[in-house]
């Protein structure tokens, strides 16, 4: 199991330490590190700012947001982001949600799925260096009543089939990860609730024909983003955590449209959602973190001192999860660090 590190967002967590701590990670043996991005910073930019600064660690867009790019720029992106760091780019896409979709960049989030794979295919059409010419409902190039023509990337990247992976929750988007994509970016992984999401992308693996015979999975990357608090108090870990657990189960979308909400639901913790969305589309975020159960916050995060945290590190292996993408909690960059290096003593413990 490999090990990456989550950087978050420019302005919130993420800063001038930031280089340092991946530089430490990629000296710990890290093989990645994710960036993220909403409606604050953008991936791409803090990408080449660490890509400059490091030499072997993977860097990866965690994700970039489908309704911000036209697929033809996602291409172009990736393509300059890999040339410039010798092949070390990933490529995270997701369509992010209603409210940022609608709300931030205009475009409606009918139909994501099929949107979802359009903007892969021409993504890899591009990359591959084809004349781009694509019919499909959301994506039409050249338009054909103008003067476009079909085009071709005139960047050669160093790898044409870079690796792109897909932010999912749902049962649909985790096959159709699966089908069209090298890797998943997973949240709120619960390695004891997983396997209904494995077997999704499992099935969509198998439908695509990947994979190598009798394991459909061979060459897939499950990347699940896990919150780390090194502590000997589990409820001030709790506590750590709790703001980011309330925030997207119960902020991270409407009433009737959140798919973290939904994820928790499935896996067992109805009473919590509701008492956290509550709370928190009532303006009460803290009262919401307050309310987060340090059971959810156990199966979704590692918390605890450095034994425990080995412990429970073993049970994402299990699970088939590839690449455990940590989220230091910590003050300073100093301490982060020092989670970092806890956990790859963890992984190492596993070999």
């Amino acid at each position: 199991m490999r090990l990456g590190i989550m950087c978050g967002y420019a302005g919130m967590g993420l800063g001038p330490g930031t280089v340092e701590l991946v530089r430490e990670a990629e000296r710990l043996g890290y093989a990645q590190a994710w960036v993220a991005e909403a409606y604050g910073s953008d991936a791409p930019t803090v990408l080449a700012w660490l890509g400059a600064q490091t030499e072997t660690i993977g860097l990866g867009a965690g994700i970039m947001q489908i309704p911000a790019r036209t697929a033809a720029m996602t291409a172009m992106t990736a393509a300059t982001l890999d040339t410039l760091t010798n092949g070390r780019f990933l490529l995270g896409l997701g369509v992010s949600g209603p409210q940022v979709s609608e709300g931030w960049h205009g475009v409606r989030f009918a139909r994501p799925l099929a949107r979802t794979r359009e903007y892969v295919d021409v993504v890899r059409m591009a990359l591959r260096r084809d004349q781009v010419r694509y019919d499909g409902d959301f994506i039409t190039l050249p338009l054909p009543d103008g003067p476009g023509k079909a085009l071709k990337l005139t960047l050669r990247p160093p790898r044409p089939d870079l690796p792109i992976y897909l932010a999912a929750v749902g049962p649909q988007n985790l096959r159709l990860a699966g089908e069209v994509a090298d890797g998943w970016l997973a949240v709120f992984l619960s390695p004891e609730h997983c396997a209904d999401q494995m077997a999704a992308v499992r099935a969509g693996r198998e439908k695509a024909g990947a994979g190598e015979p009798g394991d459909p999975m061979a060459g897939f990357d499950v990347v699940a983003t896990v919150p780390v608090v090194v502590t000997d108090d589990l409820e001030a870990g709790r506590a750590a955590v709790a703001d980011y657990t309330a925030l997207y189960i119960g902020g991270m979308g409407s009433r009737e449209q959140n798919f973290y909400n939904q994820l928790a639901r499935r896996m067992g913790f109805d009473d919590a959602a509701d008492r956290i969305q509550d709370l928190y589309l009532e303006g009460r975020p803290r009262d919401a973190a307050a309310a987060v159960p340090f059971e959810l916050v156990d199966q979704t995060a590692l918390v605890g001192p450095p034994a425990r945290i080995a412990e429970r590190l073993a049970r994402y292996a299990a699970a088939g999860v590839s690449t455990v993408s940590v989220a230091p909690y910590a003050r300073t960059p100093q301490e982060q660090a020092a989670v970092l290096g806890v956990v790859a003593d963890a992984a190492a413990s596993l070999t």
